[in-house]
């Protein structure tokens, strides 16, 4: 998706997978809702009316550090080519040329950006720990929920709680106890059996 978009629309798109905010959330972001020291968003239009901070990963510092740099706190985050703001429905246009370009069948809309963020946070990612092996880390629900502007993990659950199920099983298979049980010997009759 990102590699079938261009300019300031591959900017909007990369900020949405990044952060999981929706389209207007993004579009109406400020340079100076951007804190480089902590590394958040500052969300003043949601879509409940309440403000909230959406933690950032280290690309999203730096894809907010390079979009803010050098400009004034008032200025939009976010522009169209002409510089104006990302209007009310400005995406479907370029989302739908960004679908036909990379193949993407049937064609997915901007929220689904939103979809893919929280779906990943909750799936997790392989990470490597310090002895060399990895492990999978995920975000836990609540977390997820925040940072999309949820009040707890209902919405979270409902539309992404089939995921979680898969970070329950790594993580049960990663550190439930090893008693050193192999296999039985196929020489072995087993008790049930002989009776």
């Amino acid at each position: 998706m990102i590699n079938a978009t261009q300019d300031e629309f591959r900017d909007l798109v990369r900020a949405a997978l990044l952060t999981g905010c929706r389209f207007g959330e993004l579009a109406t972001l400020q340079i100076r809702d951007f804190n480089s020291d902590v590394g958040t968003l500052h969300i003043r239009a949601s879509k409940s009316s309440k403000d909230r901070h959406v933690w950032l990963t280290d690309e999203g510092v730096a894809l907010f550090g390079r979009l803010s740099a050098g400009r004034p706190g008032v200025e939009l985050m976010l522009r169209k080519a002409d510089g104006d703001r990302w209007g009310k429905s400005n995406q479907a246009r370029p989302m739908a040329e960004a679908c036909a370009v990379a193949n993407i069948e049937p064609p997915v809309s901007f929220h689904t950006l939103r979809h893919t963020y929280a779906s990943h946070a909750i799936m997790g990612r392989k990470v490597k720990k310090e002895d060399g092996s990895e492990e999978v880390v995920a975000a836990p629900l609540m977390v997820v929920a925040q940072n999309l502007g949820h009040a707890d993990t209902r919405m979270v659950e409902k539309h992404y709680g089939h995921l979680s199920k898969s970070y329950v099983a790594n993580a049960i298979r990663t550190a439930a106890p090893r008693f050193g049980i192999v296999p039985e010997d196929d020489k072995l009759t087993s008790i049930a059996g002989a009776r």
